[in-house]
């Protein structure tokens, strides 16, 4: 695959992520969701940009939880570009370029989503709002994507979460997020044609 064609899969997929999160945070109140199957929902909520909601204690937390995703980019770049020189296999081409796309999209939240909008609390958020509600570096990432397929008690005789309450599947993701996941899926799943042996 030529470095063109691996930076017109990263830039659609930035312009997909981009264009969801913005029309979501734009035209939803934080929480509110909207059914488009019993098992596929669109649900707004926000969060410091760790899978569930997870986040790095303390004052500066976020900011070197951003610094971290900033640089990591920066290394997956230039393992796509060395990938591209070297003539390695698409899969694995693609799948790095998908996990450059995924960590730039939610990067590009962190980075500037706290200082061109205003908070989604009880209201519809402002684009490019004279009265942002965060910082530079300290936005919070936007998620939707919400697919509780089976939500019910798991059977008692379980080892460990028998009786439990339980929901398949209970994370709340984004355009980004899917495609890190594609991405490490590829490099899983077809490993030796991604890695072959010289």
């Amino acid at each position: 695959m030529s470095l063109r064609k691996a930076y017109l899969l990263i830039f659609i997929i930035l312009l997909i992520d981009q264009v969801s999160k913005i029309y979501v945070k734009t035209n939803f109140i934080l929480g509110d969701e909207a059914h488009v199957f019993e098992w596929f929902r669109i649900h707004f909520i926000e969060n410091e940009g760790m899978a569930w909601g997870t986040k790095i204690p303390g004052e500066y937390g976020k900011l070197i939880l951003t610094v971290f995703r900033i640089f990591a980019v920066f290394g997956i770049g230039y393992w796509l570009s060395d990938s591209i020189k070297k003539n390695h296999s698409d899969y694995l081409i693609v799948a790095i370029a998908l996990i450059f796309a995924g960590a730039s999209g939610n990067i590009i939240d962190s980075v500037f989503y706290g200082v061109i909008f205003d908070d989604s609390h009880g209201k519809l958020a402002t684009l490019f709002s004279p009265e942002p509600y965060g910082t530079w570096f300290h936005g919070l990432v936007v998620d939707m994507f919400y697919f509780p397929i089976w939500k019910g008690n798991l059977p008692a005789w379980l080892p460990f979460f028998g009786g439990k309450q339980f929901e398949f599947f209970n994370a709340i993701f984004n355009v980004a997020d899917m495609a890190i996941s594609a991405g490490v899926g590829i490099l899983l799943v077809f490993n030796k044609r991604a890695f072959p042996k010289q």
